[in-house]
């Protein structure tokens, strides 16, 4: 397996550090709105790849963090007049029910800063043991001039360095062309309120960059397999991590960079003042299924940038329904077609194959999928009577694990109630009798209750209705 490592800028054979054990974290929303569709991509391709590992049979620890505390977190809090605890707890909860919507498995942890804040003190107090750190009047600062390789993962140019008095930040987030001394430790300022812990190194809270540097390795140790997040995570905030976690252990932090490139909204960057910022509950309430955006988010490859439109969930739900219809009807086959001989057991096997080459060079899942529809659409253009019980038992492994992988569609619409069952068994006896009108009578009925009919060849076919968008 290759994934495409930021800081080498080129494809690399995955090796982890220990045997099969891959250690990785991903950085988690900072909890103070409810998360967007932008950042629902880097979520997702965070899934996709801990799925994927763990059906290479890769035994993952996936730690992702939850920044409850921060700039932005404390601003709402005080704003709505309510405890920092209060205001994350919210949109904490908001986050859980919102992953587990768009069929995101749980990580191994979920450390919240507020929750490590005594191990981030003890880490800072090594930093500024060791001479990396130092104590200002607003809090603690890393000194980037101590670790001579700041800028390697983002490329940046050493002469715009302005590290020491002249050159410090105490903000969360800021661009490269403040590449600064940053703060470890925020001294406590009237606007935090009674957000502040007291400490050794003073009165105050962490700064953001530190706080994962500690919690990941808290729960990974000193050096990652892999560490992920979006490209827009690269400069301050993953440069930074390296920096004080290389100089606070002496060891090499992360071995594999893995970023995901930007969502773009109707060809345009998101923005509320542009009216086309959607989080996953906006587009929820205007009736798209959260599985039709998960399709259409893994659609392109994740270090491509992302063009998101309302078509494209359209394209999907469609898409998805003809997949579980392909599904449903490969169950019949196999069912009534036993004594049909197989004559394409090689070109399944030979997809099954190449969807997993694909998926071994950098995660592709475009070209994954291209194997996947093509598949599907050489069986679907077959004679239904002339596809074997076996061959369609052979589909439907290669796409349970398709779904094991991606999950953005559902192996059981055909499963419906006894009595839906049992009014299909009698219809088709009154086809079989000619007696249309009755039997239609009947469609009508099942139609009516949320199913809808597919005849084919070898029998009726009985599905869910698919909801869509407006």
């Amino acid at each position: 397996m290759k994934l495409y490592n930021t800081i080498s800028r080129q494809v690399e054979e995955l090796i982890p550090l220990d045997g099969n054990k891959i250690k990785m974290y991903f950085c988690g929303p900072t909890v103070y709105d409810f998360a967007h569709i932008g950042n629902f991509r880097t979520f997702v391709m965070s899934d996709v790849l801990h799925r994927y590992l763990k059906f290479r049979n890769y035994e993952v620890t996936f730690v992702m963090n939850l920044t409850d505390v921060d700039d932005k977190t404390i601003r709402g809090a005080m704003r709505e007049g309510i405890s920092l605890k209060e205001y994350t707890d919210k949109y904490t909860k908001a986050f859980f029910e919102d992953i587990e919507a768009m069929r995101i498995e749980r990580a191994t942890y979920y450390p919240r800063a507020t929750e490590t804040i005594r191990d981030i003190v003890e880490f800072i107090k090594v930093l500024l043991d060791k001479g990396h750190a130092y104590k200002a009047s607003d809090g603690v600062y890393f000194d980037i001039s101590s670790f001579d390789r700041y800028g390697e993962l983002s490329k940046l140019r050493k002469s715009n360095i302005k590290p020491g008095a002249s050159g410090r930040v105490s903000l969360d987030e800021y661009s490269k062309d403040d590449i600064v001394d940053f703060a470890l430790w925020k001294g406590w300022k009237e606007e935090d309120g009674d957000v502040y812990w007291e400490t050794e190194i003073g009165k105050g809270r962490p700064g953001w960059h530190i706080e994962c540097s500690v919690m990941s390795t808290k729960y990974l140790g000193d050096t990652l397999d892999i560490h992920g997040g979006g490209v827009d995570l690269i400069f301050p905030h993953h440069e930074n991590e390296i920096a004080q976690s290389e100089c606070k252990t002496g060891k090499k932090f992360v071995r594999y960079w893995f970023h995901v490139e930007h969502l773009m909204v109707n060809g345009r960057k998101m923005s509320k003042s542009e009216g086309n910022f959607f989080t996953l509950r906006d587009l929820v309430k205007k009736g798209y299924s959260p599985k039709a955006i998960r399709l259409v988010l893994v659609s392109t490859h994740y270090r491509k940038p992302l063009d998101f439109t309302e078509e494209k969930i359209k394209q999907a739900e469609n898409t998805i329904k003809d997949l579980e219809i392909f599904i449903a009807k490969m169950k019949k086959v196999y069912q009534k077609n036993k004594n049909v001989k197989p004559t394409k057991l090689n070109v399944i096997k030979d997809a099954e194959e190449r969807f997993i080459s694909s998926m071994d060079d950098d995660l592709n899942i475009p070209e994954s999928l291209g194997v996947m529809f093509s598949l599907i659409s050489e069986f679907e253009n077959a004679d239904i009577a002339s596809i074997s019980s076996e061959e369609a038992g052979e589909i439907l492994k290669f796409l349970e694990n398709v779904k094991k992988i991606l999950d953005f569609f559902d192996m059981n619409i055909d499963d419906v109630p006894q009595d839906i069952l049992r009014m299909i068994e009698e219809r088709e006896n009154l086809r079989k009798n000619k007696e249309f009108s009755k039997s239609d009578e009947i469609r009508s009925k099942i139609v009516g209750m949320g199913y809808d009919i597919i005849d084919t060849k070898i029998g009726s076919l009985v599905v869910k209705f698919h909801k869509s968008g407006r």
